[in-house]
């Protein structure tokens, strides 16, 4: 597989390797109070397995993950990924609500329609996760409905998924949004 990277304005997604985990655990560590809802490692052990299992399914073909990069100060805020063609990200207290959350959204969707035509992206959160869940609504996608008992939650009871997903037609509106979040 070759190595992908995608560059905005804002940040830099630079395809998962073992030398982001350290940058990945001072990310996580900032405020873990935010991944109630989500299994974002916290510590460096914890961080190396993540990483180590991304890169097993990467090489498995089966995910493309990034870690989240700040161009300004060239500082790793968080970690999104491909997975099935759902999104997978987390990002450390002082990039949410950010240009780097949104234009990684922006990368990530314009790659996933424009370079690989997919027809459909999933997105899915905990179905408790109020802010992801607006996050979500707020570019354009659409809530299909809960999947129960989809997977085990950061808490370790069975998760039930708000299930979002943005279609091909809908991307051009999804694109825009995105873009004039970013021009704010």
């Amino acid at each position: 597989m070759d190595v992908v990277t995608l560059e905005g304005k804002h940040v830099r997604l630079e395809q998962l390797e073992a030398r982001h985990i350290e940058g990945l655990t001072a990310a996580s560590a900032a405020d873990p109070s935010l991944y109630k809802w989500s299994l974002v490692p916290q510590g460096r052990d914890a961080m190396a397995r993540y990483v180590s299992a991304a890169l097993a399914l990467q090489q498995a073909g089966t995910t493309l993950a990034f870690a989240t990069v700040r161009l300004a100060d060239g500082v790793v805020v968080g970690s999104t990924r491909f997975f099935d063609i759902e999104r997978y990200t987390w990002l450390t207290k002082s990039a949410i609500r950010t240009a780097a959350n949104t234009e990684a959204k922006l990368l990530m969707l314009t790659h996933a329609f424009e370079t690989w035509q997919m027809l459909r992206v999933c997105l899915h959160t905990d179905r408790r996760n109020e802010q992801s869940r607006a996050a979500m609504e707020r570019i354009g996608a659409r809530f299909e409905g809960i999947l129960r008992a989809h997977r085990m939650a950061a808490d370790f009871t069975a998760r039930d998924s708000a299930r979002y997903s943005i279609v091909a037609a809908e991307w051009p509106d999804v694109k825009r949004r995105l873009q004039e979040r970013l021009a704010r």
